[in-house]
């Protein structure tokens, strides 16, 4: 994270906004996953007018390179003072759809982070070690997922939503580190995420002919 040389106007003002800002509202559907997640839109209207009372705004540029698109976010006081963030991601194609969907989930979740916005339900969204963990094994203990566990299954989501076989292989090898966590990060899961993410587990095993 790059700031101005000061941001004590701007952190003030930022306290004052947050107070105000609530969750955004779930109100895109995704039919892949058949689930609801607060689009770019809804994002924007839970925070827009929040920021603007207290002097705040956001600014959202593009950078392109090598394949990824990045998304240049940053946090303006009228005070002068500023904070900025970059996220990069790769879409799974040169095409003009692919990216543009990518730099559109990379502006979602940049604006969300830089600003404190809750998003809970989203499109948020390698086989070693003990496998992957199969439907079967994820039995509802009964506790509240941790918000690692939220965080593993939203990555999941993620990487499948943008069909990255690599990322979900990367996610799966991290998660395997701690099997319960494995286990609460499966059961957020749908069946459909589960098959796609399974189906990528195993075609990484399969013998090379």
């Amino acid at each position: 994270m790059e700031t101005s040389e000061s941001i004590n106007e701007l952190a003030a003002a930022l306290s004052k906004a947050q107070g105000k800002i609530t969750g955004a509202l779930k109100d895109s559907s995704n039919p892949f996953f058949k689930s609801k997640y607060a689009d770019l839109a809804s994002c924007w209207d839970a925070c827009r007018a929040h920021l603007s009372d207290n002097g705040l705004a956001v600014i959202q540029t593009t950078q392109d390179g090598d394949g990824a698109a990045t998304v240049v976010t940053r946090l303006v006081h009228s005070s002068g003072q500023w904070v900025q963030g970059k996220l990069t991601l790769h879409p799974k194609d040169a095409g003009p759809q692919a990216v543009g969907s990518t730099l559109t989930y990379a502006r979602r979740y940049a604006l969300a982070a830089i600003v404190g916005l809750a998003q809970i339900d989203d499109d948020a969204e390698s086989g070693t070690g003990r496998g992957h963990i199969s439907p079967n094994a994820a039995v509802n203990s009964g506790k509240p997922p941790s918000l690692e566990a939220q965080l593993i299954a939203s990555n999941f989501k993620a990487a499948v939503d943008l069909n990255n076989p690599e990322q979900i292989l990367k996610i799966s090898a991290k998660a395997n580190e701690d099997h319960d966590l494995y286990q609460d990060a499966w059961r957020l899961l749908d069946s459909k995420t589960r098959t796609a993410i399974t189906k990528v587990i195993n075609g990484s095993k399969a013998p090379a002919n």
